[in-house]
């Protein structure tokens, strides 16, 4: 691996994008992205990983593997500005995970993570549940040195990097072996938020998960997304920019959900014409914005990219979805006890209603 720059990409516009990785000494790779070239010097090695490994356990009755990780339980909760882990690194000041005193965008692998590659089933043989290694891969992505902001004030030229980011993530994951990558963000306390700093984080996984084998097998069986936003616009468009639409889908579970997906079929943003980037990356902000101007308030939700995972055919439609914990500005949307014993939703707000409120902000 080499610390110099190097050009991994390049913007819409036609301006050269730069990346660089650095291996801290705990073992962990640290990637800043930029417009420029990232060849300032460490100050320091940064904060180092946690001990420990997770596994899966296998749930019988709902036939689902899920993640056991005890590590995360003493992961950095709500600190304050001096001790914000994801802040540029400062002289005499507590160690952070970027341990550079500047920064455009940085990736960086998560300290406290889900998946790991180490196979977590060992000393497990007689357990009471089924064992399986948690394989997989987690990233920290952090949009910005600012310690506030969200995707609704970063520049665009922040958003587009941001997406090509992504891009170079999804690649270089997928060329690892992983079958299914998963960029999303967190945001506000409501969703259960520890760090308040913009970012957001990539989950790879090596197997498919249901949500996304789910989709891919109805791609797969007929369902056409892009005849099916070209009946839809009157009714659930919001906005649409460079070849991606927002739109209120009319089978949304969580009120005030909105997606986002290229007007013509796309596996992930990696197929994305130069156009559909500036987009996507316009539309990110935009409805963020909407959101917030919805409620009054900066508006705590969920955001994940849905891409094909590796083992799905090319009928495969990327879609970005916002899921706000909010149908209200002061009531939250909560997931009791029938949503969480059946998985089936109540939904308090119709998406028609959605997609013409959002559309008239």
């Amino acid at each position: 691996m080499s610390e110099q720059p190097i050009q991994f990409s390049h913007a819409p516009d036609g301006r050269p994008l730069f990346r660089r990785d650095h291996k801290k000494t705990d073992g962990r790779i640290i990637r800043l992205y930029g417009y420029r070239p990232p060849d300032q010097p460490p100050l320091n090695d940064g904060l180092d990983a946690a001990p420990g490994a997770s596994h899966l356990r296998f749930h019988p009755l709902r036939g689902e593997w899920n993640i056991y990780a005890a590590a995360r339980q003493d992961r950095t909760f709500q600190p304050s500005a001096a001790n914000n882990p994801l802040a540029p690194a400062q002289p005499g000041a507590p160690a952070t995970e970027i341990p550079f005193d500047t920064f455009e965008l940085a990736v960086f692998e998560n300290r406290f993570p889900s998946l790991s590659r180490r196979d977590g089933s060992k000393g497990t043989e007689g357990h009471a549940a089924d064992i399986a290694p948690a394989n997989g891969h987690c990233d920290v992505v952090v949009y910005t040195p600012e310690d506030t902001g969200s995707l609704a004030t970063l520049s665009q030229a922040r958003r587009v990097l941001l997406v090509k980011a992504w891009i170079d993530r999804y690649q270089a994951l997928f060329d690892q072996g992983f079958d299914t990558v998963l960029p999303f963000e967190n945001r506000g306390q409501e969703v259960g938020v520890t760090l308040s700093h913009p970012h957001g984080q990539i989950y790879a996984f090596d197997m498919t998960p249901p949500v996304q084998k789910a989709a891919a097998d109805g791609f797969a069986n007929g369902f056409d997304l892009s005849r099916a936003l070209a009946s839809w616009q009157d009714d659930y468009q919001i906005d649409a920019q460079g070849g991606v639409t927002a739109f209120a889908p009319p089978f949304a579970r969580f009120p005030y959900e909105t997606w986002l997906a290229p007007t013509q079929r796309r596996r992930g943003p990696w197929a994305f014409t130069a156009e559909e980037i500036e987009g996507f990356a316009h539309l990110l902000g935009g409805m963020t914005a909407r959101y917030d101007k919805l409620f009054g308030r900066a508006c705590p939700y969920m955001l994940s990219l849905h891409a094909a995972p590796k083992s799905a055919d090319d009928t495969f439609h990327f879609t970005a979805q916002f899921y706000p914990l909010l149908r209200s500005p002061d009531k939250v949307k909560y997931l009791a006890s029938v949503e969480q014993a059946t998985s089936i939703f109540t939904v308090d707000i119709m998406p028609e209603r959605t997609a013409s409120e959002m559309r008239d902000l």
